[in-house]
């Protein structure tokens, strides 16, 4: 299995890509992996001569150009045609690569990704799907902010993706689909609310649960949480502004505390985003993980991670599969 790493997307790149690479192949799990780090070979070899003992299995693709902030998303596949984003994606649209994950600009990322890899037949909007922590197990939300203005039916094929991406890289046997709303009863919300939730709820291909309120995500009550990418990046950022708030707060009040039964490694580690693999663009004819532009290596190696479970489980496959049911 070949997964295609932009080597140019962090903030930090490419010395985070690379040591992200390189811990990902250390890992017992990812023994049938082979990465390509795509980007400028020149930086990118001069990064790996700075690590010890690199594991084989990294290979170094060229791509002269960079994508980066000031860069209109919609105009990177026509401007930067050799950006990194564009030739890794091209590498797995081709077959030559299984996987494709990059740090790089989220917009560049989802236009290149839609353009070169294409939704799957019947798909009419590519959702991003963000795993969130919860007093349970994780949870996803989707759309996390690629998709405005949504018909329900569009909800609805969030609402498939989120189900087959949970049963095949969480291994949720029967995952639990909830429809974000302002209240619990059926009949509550705007118009695209009680509309979607009657096409969830009529659905037999579906586990759903019902409507699901702002509060009660933190409980853990669902699997999937199905909503507008508008309303999902408000809450996607909200929940990582709390989430940095606790852990300074802590680390603010605990400092001097000598306590052996408080374990903050374990609460930092939950409520930290880069244990979590970044986030998958659904619906595509590929597999595409978006990563935070701030990603330590640590996030990349658990992207890298991501990709490959969802290689294994055949995501995409059945990803066609439960839209055609």
């Amino acid at each position: 299995m070949r997964i295609v790493l932009d080597a140019m997307g962090t903030d930090e790149a490419p010395s985070a890509e690379v040591a992200g690479a390189i811990e990902a192949m250390r890992l017992e799990s990812n023994s049938d992996v082979e990465i390509i780090l795509v980007g400028d070979e020149g930086l990118i070899h001069a990064e790996l001569a700075n690590h010890v003992d690199v594991p084989g299995g990294i290979v170094v693709h060229h791509a002269p150009d960079r994508v980066t902030v000031k860069d209109p998303p919609a105009s990177v596949i026509r401007r930067k045609p050799e950006s990194s984003i564009v030739v890794g994606l091209k590498l797995h649209k081709e077959g030559t690569a299984d996987a494709f994950v990059s740090a790089g600009s989220t917009g560049a990322v989802m236009a290149s990704s839609l353009f070169v890899l294409r939704p799957l037949p019947g798909v009419e909007r590519s959702p991003v799907g963000t795993l969130l922590p919860t007093a349970g197990d994780l949870c996803l939300l989707l759309d996390a902010g690629a998709n405005i203005g949504c018909k329900p039916r569009h909800l609805l094929q969030f609402a498939h993706l989120g189900t087959t991406y949970m049963r095949d890289v969480m291994d949720r046997s029967s995952p639990r689909v909830g429809l974000l709303n302002i209240g619990e009863e059926p009949g509550k919300g705007d118009e695209l609310s009680v509309a979607t939730y009657d096409l969830l709820q009529g659905d037999p291909g579906l586990k759903f649960i019902g409507n699901i309120e702002g509060r009660d995500i933190i409980g853990g009550g669902c699997d999937v949480i199905v909503c507008d990418g508008f309303v999902g990046n408000v809450l996607l950022k909200f929940y990582e502004s709390v989430a940095g708030y606790i852990v300074d707060l802590l680390k603010v009040e605990l400092a001097s505390v000598e306590d052996a039964t408080i374990d903050l490694g374990h609460v930092f580690r939950i409520l930290d985003y880069a244990e979590y693999g970044g986030a998958p663009l659904l619906g595509l004819g590929g597999v595409s993980i978006i990563c935070h532009g701030g990603s330590p290596p640590k996030a990349i190696q658990n992207a890298v991670s991501v990709a490959a479970r969802a290689v294994r489980a055949g995501l995409v496959e059945h990803s066609a599969e439960e839209l055609n049911l």
